[in-house]
């Protein structure tokens, strides 16, 4: 078989007056990859990303707005990029992440000018770090080798394995790669040292664990005591059941090492994170999943009172699960963001009587901060892209403070969406969004690009997603429908519960009368050119539609999908998710995997299929692509196979971002545009 070389067709051409949203747009425009407020509220720090072209990359810089919106400017320009930014707690100087010296460390930069000055004279990179409420120490983590006294220690031992030729690796243990990534041995610990220049200690030396874990934990997972004397973290300490465990849990520790970790809420098996003290410094508060094995149980709100140790649970009648938490000055308030019907809203939970307020209600909110008698967030939605907001602290007005692509997004047409609902799986209510094509006129009709999200407990909501955008096939003449299937995040416990052991059950059923639901609804849609999508979860979705409800589709396209639930199972990573969505292991529970295995159904394929997997994934392993694009192949249905070998279950780099979206939109319209 020959293979077929595929070129780029991004050019660099000054954009039109006005056009419609392009693949060019999607990887181009600027990105808020984070924020952090000063203590006095006054200022607001962004991490700010744009994209590279020619370097093949994003490169990140830091930024400063005043809280109301005013004095915008650009802080740094390295080639190197610059992130995790935070103030230093008098205000007048902020903390970040940079690798300009080669490797990454941290670097203070006065607002009163001058050059950024490193902190840290670490000899391996510093990958997260925080501050003391009184700005005089520094923790922060870093790979290093269990057991080793001191960073240098490690970099001997790294120098020592780099001189042996055999590249062979010995394992003992599950859990030898991970997301992205083969372990060499090293865990990440956390450090903590004087400012300035004060010696760094491990505080972890003998636990063979991760903190923050991985890998996409951050600073979210530890935090100083409010006297500086403790550091409390977050870390998955369970020894050879890591792969099928989520049992995370809260520990404290002496900031001077000088006694070992503690667990602070031994009962709770499951997943216990995120946590964050009071002002007054009486109270701590984490999240906590109350279910062991189950990564998407309800995140309840915990409060710990550290003068007695005892907890409770806030809000408890709350259904919904909350994102991360943010105290009010006077410790009476809790902020937290929750997923809320299609939307990521920000809430406010009264300390007392747990009381939950909504304060933001629509669109999606990220990172947020107090800033004086309010709370500036990060906020996007499906009609355009990430910007730096204030609400009041009763909600009652907000203000945009920063407009980070005011000049593309002004070039730029997109499609209107709107959400709408119908009766799914049970008679119970499901939602779902439609994108209308740019440009839309109600008396042409048009295909549809039926994206069908992954997790499965996620949600395709209100949200401006630099991957999956709907406005990417909005753009390019398609409608777009999304639905919010059972096992769905921001409807409830027991509807994402739902979908466990019932993988192809009730979410095709509701993916069925979704699409029924949408054509009936809205004529534009030419319900006889219509492709199905789908990613990770809607990756295997895509590959259950082809077997057991083929007939509507022209097309379909499977990015990093199983073909086989079972072999899944063992080509996996993180055993606790099949486990707990399958009920069970393959032997003690065959059947769990077999009743919904797309596998079982490849003689009913005919849709024409194109197959996308990376190389990196090794959640769902590129085997699995492969063997769909055999199986297609082996019966003759036209189909293509486009492989990523530098990149994970994501699709990250500019270039391969662009490759996608080409190959995804050249493969819709070569089905529906005939």
């Amino acid at each position: 078989m020959l293979a077929v070389a595929l070129s780029l067709s991004l050019t660099l051409s000054a954009a039109p007056k006005s056009h419609p949203y392009t693949v060019k747009d999607q990887v181009t425009l600027r990105r808020l990859a984070s924020l952090d407020v000063s203590a006095d509220g006054k200022q607001v720090a962004l991490v700010v990303r744009e994209t590279d072209l020619e370097a093949n990359r994003g490169r990140m810089d830091i930024w400063l707005v005043n809280s109301d919106g005013t004095g915008l400017k650009q802080l740094t320009t390295h080639p190197e990029n610059d992130s995790d930014v935070r103030f230093a707690p008098d205000g007048k100087s902020v903390y970040f992440l940079s690798a300009r010296s080669g490797t990454q460390q941290v670097y203070r930069l006065s607002l009163e000018g001058g050059e950024p000055v490193a902190v840290t004279q670490s000899p391996l990179d510093i990958g997260s770090f925080i501050l003391s409420r009184d700005g005089k120490q520094l923790a922060f983590s870093a790979d290093v080798f269990v057991g080793c006294d001191g960073l240098e220690c490690t970099q001997k031992k790294l120098e020592e394995q780099a001189k042996n030729k055999a590249t062979g690796k010995l394992y003992t243990e599950l859990l030898y790669r991970h997301w992205d990534t083969w372990k060499d041995g090293r865990r990440s610990h956390l450090f903590v040292m004087s400012l300035p220049g004060g010696t760094p200690k491990d505080v972890m030396k003998k636990m063979n664990a991760d903190a923050p874990t991985k890998p996409f934990g951050g600073t979210e997972e530890y935090t100083f005591s409010p006297d500086g004397k403790q550091l409390v973290f977050t870390a998955r300490d369970v020894g050879r059941e890591e792969a099928w465990s989520t049992d995370k849990d809260v520990f404290s520790t002496p900031v001077d090492g000088s006694a070992a970790p503690k667990k602070l809420n031994a009962p709770n098996k499951g997943t216990d994170t995120g946590p964050v003290f009071s002002p007054d410094g009486k109270t701590l508060a984490y999240l906590s999943m109350a279910r062991a094995g189950f990564e998407a149980d309800r995140q309840r709100v915990m409060l710990r009172n550290m003068a007695d140790g005892k907890e409770r649970e806030l809000a408890p009648n709350w259904d919904r699960s909350a994102d991360a938490v943010v105290w009010s000055a006077d410790s009476k308030t809790i902020y937290v963001s929750a997923e809320e019907l299609g939307q990521r809203g920000l809430f406010a939970l009264d300390v007392g009587t747990g009381a939950v307020k909504p304060l933001v209600t629509s669109g999606n909110v990220s990172w947020f901060g107090r800033a004086g008698d309010g709370l500036v967030y990060a906020w996007d939605s499906l009609k355009g892209p990430t910007d730096a907001f204030f609400v009041s602290a009763d909600g009652s007005g907000t203000k945009q403070l920063t407009q980070l692509n005011a000049d593309a997004m002004a070039q730029i047409r997109l499609g209107d969406f709107e959400q709408f609902s119908f009766a799914g799986a049970n008679g119970d209510k499901v939602h779902g969004y439609v994108v209308k094509p740019v440009d839309f006129d109600p008396k042409k009709k048009y295909p549809l690009a039926f994206l069908i999200h992954g997790g499965p407990q996620g949600s395709f909501g209100n949200h401006w997603h630099y991957r999956w955008n709907p406005q990417t096939y909005a753009g390019h003449g398609y409608a777009a429908v999304m639905i919010d299937f059972h096992g769905s995040t921001g409807y409830g416990q027991a509807f994402t519960d739902a979908i466990r052991n019932d993988w192809g059950g009730k979410p095709l059923e509701d993916l069925q009368k979704g699409l029924a639901a949408a054509l009936a609804k809205y004529p534009f849609i030419d319900k006889n050119k219509v492709c199905a999508l789908g990613a990770s979860y809607g990756g295997y979705m895509i590959n259950w539609v082809a077997g057991v409800w083929n007939e509507p589709f022209k097309c379909l396209v499977a990015h990093d999908g199983n073909l086989d639930e079972k072999f899944a199972y063992y080509g996996t990573e993180e055993l606790w998710f099949p486990e707990w969505e399958h009920g069970g292991t393959p032997w003690e529970n065959p059947e769990g995997y077999e009743k919904h295995n797309p596998s079982q159904h490849v003689s009913k394929w005919k849709v024409p299929m194109l197959v996308i997997h990376g190389g990196r994934d090794y959640r769902v392993v590129d085997v699995e692509g492969m063997a769909t694009f055999t199986a297609l192949q082996r019966r003759g249905i036209p189909s293509k196979f486009l492989y990523f070998p530098d990149e994970n279950h994501w699709v990250l780099k500019p270039a391969n971002s662009v490759l996608w979206h080409e190959t995804v939109l050249g493969w819709l319209d070569e089905w529906t545009k005939k």
